[in-house]
């Protein structure tokens, strides 16, 4: 019985000291409030659940406690400041308290300095980073009960030797005494926002470290020589800065323990050898991309590799240029890939299977943007299973894809294999692919239809991209069960029938493009009932009939193009523009006014209507479209003058009014419009908004994981083309997309009925690409301000009635190709053949009868610079016309004489009238 009652008093003391051990140590507490205090300065309200009344300061949000000794352990305090705050300093000796403190995350706090930084070097482990799991250095990852251990033996303080102070904004004096603690082993400061060279070659001092990231910084020059005695260096990743020069070949050579370097998105030039890596072997990571002008050489024949790589990046270089360009031959003796990046090197040769073959374990291939050529071999009996990622886009890989691919590469995730130049039939095999969410096999030759495995199986689809084929039947099998399925691009194919009902099945579904195909039918009225479609490009089709009201019901469709069908002739008054910004309706069968609508629909970026049968005025609300960037408008019947509201529209890049009916003047308030970058703002065209986003291959976890993240990186993977544009410049009409269509702006009014003098003002749109202001009924000089438009490319103002010289100073505009005054009144000399103007011919200025000079004839010199400057053709010219004249008046006055006398001869009346008369005059004159 006392045995039994002293277990049941010593469980009791246990379970009391138990829990008072998660009660903080007074001390520690009145530092966390001390900590608050400075984070909150002068009137900020951040932790609130760290009270003076709460005595428990384990239990407070961002502190952790160890369970041993009540101790703190671990502080996370990440975005913790006040976002609006300034950018401030933290004093370090906040923490001396903290014996035991091992984690310290004070990332994004606008943190600007740290005072003190020594009163650090009693801490064993100091980590001030956004993600701990991801980000903690390879050399010092333990497990929870590694740090356990090492918690409960470092209460008589250590030197630091981890010290990570990655992505807040420090200044470089902050890091001023860091070369002081000797003892570190690992440096961490990553996106810190430094740029002092001095910095970087104070670091050579600390001549421990193992582990130095200094990535993302503005660090500029040639990387420090003395980075070479870091001899015990492991991990060095250097990369996105502004490093110059060229990369030292004994960096390396004497780097004898590196496993992981990374040297990306730098500016290196020179070249560099692969030979002066011979000896590292236990290199596991190198990177080197988007160098563009360092001179690579991998194939160097005195060296051999003495490592196995597991991962290898090398991308955007000038690569093996005295070897055609052949892929790094080292990578035969390769075995252990798991990740390798071979991106726009310009390579040339066979696809290299050979590495699939060596590589059983590689889980990333991206070889896009080469000139590989030959056959994608996958023998049956590979085995990848760990293949998750295979980017081989942009390069000639011919023939038929294996019909076992879908068994090969079965946790396939990602596949691009578009803008190459393979045939025959999609593998049915590809529904093997169940984890399969991105799928690209755009512009190649693939015919045959889309296999019903791949719209039944692959249930994890988000994208798939089939653009650019021979591919017929219907858009999608009857039976489709993509139900994740939000980017469906089918364009520019051969496919048939009517807009397939399995669609439905896809609810998420945000853009459907199936553009430019032999589709048939009406629009469905079910089309409304997919909720969250944000982009329906259609246009290039057969599609008829009215436009179904359940239009209204896509309250988030951002995209749409019905254009060259014959859908119509109205649109649903209804249809909701709060949020559209490409409305396309080119070559439909609208009628009526121009769209109500779309008053107020202040998102519309671009507006096309061309070629419709729309009559009426221009509205004077079109000035409400305030984010405008292209308006098309021709080959409509509108009428009226241009209203002075178009004034307003800031933002217009391309405006398109031709071949209408418009009168009266040009606005002089155009010159308002940017038609430029000014005032513009590019994302008008970004639509990264609600197109797919690529998955980064960068965003490893760990240096040495095999493993990698799928974070979005914001680039969009489909944008290219699909927002475009067709304006008639040059004489021909051109398209404009993507990134182009950006730069392009011009203004079309040609084909009209405008009057009236050109308005000096035109000629300070100094941003115009384009101006057509030909066939109309335009009257008086061409204005000397032209000479301003230091970027127009093509200039039209034939066909009007313009009057005067040419002025000379347009010979200095140098961008200008294509110039035509002819037919109209122009006199004078023709501008000198100076510059662009030595290119246009005859046909510039034809049609203008008292216009001389090359290339037209020669002026007379003696009436040079008088204003008429009539050739000796035109002399001879006009000396037969008055000889005509002459001959005319002669004929006509005996003519008329002869009919005088005859009148006279025939009535008496008169005959005597004008004797008498005569007689009156000269009383002489015989009776």
């Amino acid at each position: 019985m006392k045995c039994l009652l002293l277990c049941m008093w010593a469980w009791v003391l246990l379970v009391s000291m138990g829990s008072g051990s998660m009660r903080c140590l007074e001390g520690e507490r009145n530092a966390l409030l001390k900590i608050k205090a400075a984070f909150n300065h002068p009137s900020g309200s951040s932790l609130p659940s760290w009270r003076h009344g709460d005595g428990d300061c384990c239990s407070w949000e961002g502190v952790e406690c160890d369970n041993t000794t009540s101790r703190v352990a671990q502080l996370y305090l990440n975005n913790t400041r006040d976002r609006k705050s300034r950018p401030w300093v933290i004093n370090a000796s906040l923490f001396i308290p903290f014996e035991e403190l091992r984690v310290l995350d004070l990332s994004r706090n606008h943190l600007n300095d740290i005072n003190g930084m020594l009163h650090l070097k009693n801490l064993k482990r100091l980590y001030l980073f956004d993600n701990l799991l991801d980000r903690v250095p390879s050399l010092y990852k333990q497990t929870s009960a590694e740090a356990q251990i090492l918690s409960s033996n470092q209460h008589g303080g250590v030197d630091l030797e981890v010290l990570d102070l990655w992505g807040n904004n420090l200044s470089n004096d902050a890091l001023a005494d860091i070369t002081r603690i000797t003892s570190l082993k690992a440096l961490d400061i990553s996106f810190c926002g430094l740029d002092a060279l001095k910095l970087l070659e104070g670091l050579c001092k600390l001549r421990k470290l193992e582990e130095l990231d200094i990535c993302g910084n503005d660090f500029w020059g040639p990387l420090p020589s003395c980075l070479c005695n870091m001899t015990l260096l492991r991990v060095l990743d250097v990369h996105n800065n502004h490093f110059t020069g060229a990369i030292p070949s004994s960096l390396l050579s004497n780097l004898k323990s590196l496993e992981y370097i990374e040297l990306s998105e730098n500016a290196f030039e020179g070249s560099f050898s692969f030979a002066s890596l011979a000896n590292n072997s236990n290199l596991e990571v190198f990177r080197l991309l988007d160098n563009h002008r360092l001179a690579v050489n991998t194939e160097e024949p005195t060296w051999f590799p003495s490592f196995q790589l597991k991962r290898f990046g090398l991308s955007n270089c000038v690569l093996n240029k005295d070897a055609n360009s052949v892929i790094p031959s080292f990578l035969k003796e390769q075995h252990d890939l798991r990740v390798v990046q071979l991106c726009r090197n310009g390579i040339t040769g066979n696809f290299p299977n050979w590495l699939l073959d060596n590589n059983l374990n590689m889980e990333w291939l991206d070889i896009r943007g080469n000139n590989l050529s030959g056959a994608f071999h996958l023998p049956f009996d590979l085995n990848l299973v760990n293949m998750q990622w295979v980017d081989l886009s942009s390069n000639t890989i011919g023939g038929e894809l294996p019909s076992w691919i879908g068994s090969i590469l079965p946790n396939l995730q990602y596949l691009n294999l578009s803008n190459n130049l393979l045939e025959g039939r999609i593998p049915s095999s590809m529904g093997n692919m169940k984890l399969l969410f991105s799928l690209d096999l755009s512009n190649n030759g693939f015919t045959g239809e889309i296999p019903k495995t791949l719209a039944n199986d692959c249930t994890s689809l988000i994208s798939m991209v089939l653009s650019g084929n021979n591919l017929q039947g219907q858009m999608l099998p009857r039976h489709s069960n993509l139900t994740r399925l939000k980017y469906l691009y089918l364009d520019s194919n051969n496919f048939t029938g009517g807009i397939s009902r399995g669609i439905l099945k896809s609810s998420s579904l945000l853009v459907l493009d199936v553009s430019n195909n032999s589709l048939s039918g009406i629009l469905p009225n079910w089309i409304g009932d997919i909720p969250h479609l944000r982009g329906l490009l259609l246009s290039s089709n057969s599609l008829r009939g009215p436009l179904p009201w359940s239009l209204c019901n896509l309250n988030y469709l951002v995209h749409l193009d019905l254009s060259r069908n014959n859908v119509g002739p109205n649109i649903p008054h209804c249809a909701n523009v709060t949020v559209m910004r490409f409305l396309h309706l080119t070559n439909d069968m609208l009628t009526g006014h121009f769209p109500k609508f779309l008053y107020g629909a202040s998102s519309i970026v671009t507006l096309d209507l061309r070629q419709n049968a729309l009559s009426g005025v221009v509205p004077n609300w079109i000035g409400t479209l305030r984010n405008l960037k292209v308006l098309l408008l021709q080959g409509n019947n509108f009428e009226g003058s241009i209203p002075l509201d178009m004034c307003l529209l800031k933002n217009m890049s391309i405006l398109d009014l031709s071949k209408n009916n418009l009168s009266g003047q040009i606005p002089s308030c155009l010159k308002d419009l940017s038609f430029g970058y000014d005032g513009v703002s590019t994302d008008s065209f970004d639509t990264s908004g609600y197109w797919v986003k690529a998955v980064d291959p960068y965003g490893y976890k760990g240096r040495f994981s095999t493993f990698f993240s799928y974070s979005e990186y914001g680039r969009s993977a489909y944008t290219d083309g699909l927002v475009e544009v067709n304006f008639m410049t040059k004489n021909r009409l051109e398209s404009y997309k993507g990134y182009i269509l950006q730069l392009m702006s011009g203004m079309d009014l040609s084909q009209n009925k405008l009057i009236g003098f050109i308005p000096p003002e035109v000629g300070y749109l100094s941003k115009l690409l384009a101006l057509n202001l030909s066939h109309n009924h335009l009257t008086g000089p061409i204005p000397e301000s032209f000479s301003n438009l230091k970027n127009v490319e093509s200039l039209d103002l034939s066909y009007n009635s313009l009057i005067g010289p040419i002025p000379p100073q347009l010979i200095d505009l140098y961008r200008l190709s294509v110039f035509r005054v002819a037919h109209n009144n122009l006199s004078g000399k023709t501008p000198d053949r100076k510059n662009q103007f030595g290119t246009f011919g005859e046909a510039s200025y034809e049609g203008n009868p008292l216009l001389c000079g090359p290339p037209l004839t020669s002026c007379d010199d003696s009436s040079q610079g008088q204003g008429t400057l009539p050739s000796s053709n035109h002399t001879r010219d006009d000396d037969s016309w008055r000889e005509a004249f002459l001959w005319t008046f002669a004929g006509s006055y005996v003519v008329a004489f002869f009919g005088v006398v005859l009148f006279l001869y025939l009535n008496s009346y008169y005959r005597y009238v004008l004797f008498k008369l005569v007689r009156k005059i000269i009383p002489s004159f015989p009776y």
